[in-house]
């Protein structure tokens, strides 16, 4: 199963271009789902994950931040909505969403989405999410993981398959708020990269990242739970993508983070159905 998280920087930007460069990296990779961060849905309509996944096959969910105002300031546009999707290569038979806790200062709806699959043999526990990002919130950052992992063990029983958790964290590896999640049996899938892939998804290589003199990091990542029977849900390999310009465009602030799940003896990815809601 080949696992997607990105942040898609939502409305900033040259977005209609980065648009189409986002679908043909996505296009390129040919993923069974994808955890979606920062997807803009317009109030005439449009929805940013609704159009990937019609143009990829795919079925999606949706779920939008009670709290976009302070986003819609920074582009001057009150009709656009924020939030996180889910594209899946199989339906999704069950969602639901997390409001993370912040204090008034800094909440501005972040939120995390969970939405189970129905994939060949065993139904996938499948989450993303998107944390904090003011530099020195690392406490409120800890705050967030923990109500992440209490709707992680909420949502988590009745399959084989471990829960798969993605997103950004605006945090780095050896930050408490990611090690928290470790603690909670969540494993980070990019111990299983290969020796010297690159690794930073917040590159200042990429012209949409400020150069405020400090190196790059990488804030992104899929984490899983411990495998399953006869290995189901082990980590295969893990890559960054959307790492450089498609057709003279970058797709985003942010690279992706690709990972390969094992999903059991005689499985394989399902075609594409017909998208959902």
């Amino acid at each position: 199963m080949r696992v997607v998280t990105w942040n898609l920087w939502w409305r900033f930007g040259p977005w209609e271009e980065r648009q189409k460069a986002i679908l043909a990296v996505l296009r390129e990779l040919r993923p069974d789902v994808v955890g979606l961060q920062e997807v803009w849905a317009a109030d005439d309509g449009g929805n940013l994950a609704e159009w990937l996944a019609g143009e990829l096959g795919l079925h999606w969910a949706w779920a939008a931040s009670e709290a976009p105002e302070r986003w819609q300031r920074r582009i001057g546009d009150g009709t656009v909505g924020i939030g996180n999707a889910v594209l899946s290569r199989w339906p999704v038979v069950e969602r639901a969403a997390l409001r993370l806790p912040a204090p008034g200062e800094l909440d501005d709806g972040r939120l995390a989405l969970y939405a189970r699959l129905d994939a060949p043999g065993h139904r996938v526990p499948f989450f993303t999410t998107h944390l904090t990002s003011a530099p020195h919130a690392s406490a409120v950052r800890r705050r967030q993981v923990a109500a992440l992992a209490e709707f992680v063990a909420a949502h988590r029983r009745g399959t084989g398959f471990p829960p798969v958790v993605t997103g950004d964290f605006n945090a780095p590896p050896d930050s408490d708020e990611v090690r928290l999640l470790g603690a909670e049996r969540l494993s980070d899938a990019w111990g299983h990269a290969g020796p010297g892939v690159p690794s930073v998804t917040w590159d200042r290589a990429n012209p949409y990242v400020s150069d405020n003199g400090e190196p790059g990091a990488r804030i992104d990542y899929v984490h899983v739970g411990p495998p399953g029977p006869g290995g189901l849900g082990r980590v295969r390999a893990v890559r960054r993508a959307g790492d450089g310009p498609v057709d003279g465009v970058w797709p985003s602030d942010h690279a992706a983070v690709v990972a390969d799940l094992d999903m059991g003896r005689g499985a394989v990815s399902a075609a594409p159905g017909r998208p959902g809601s």
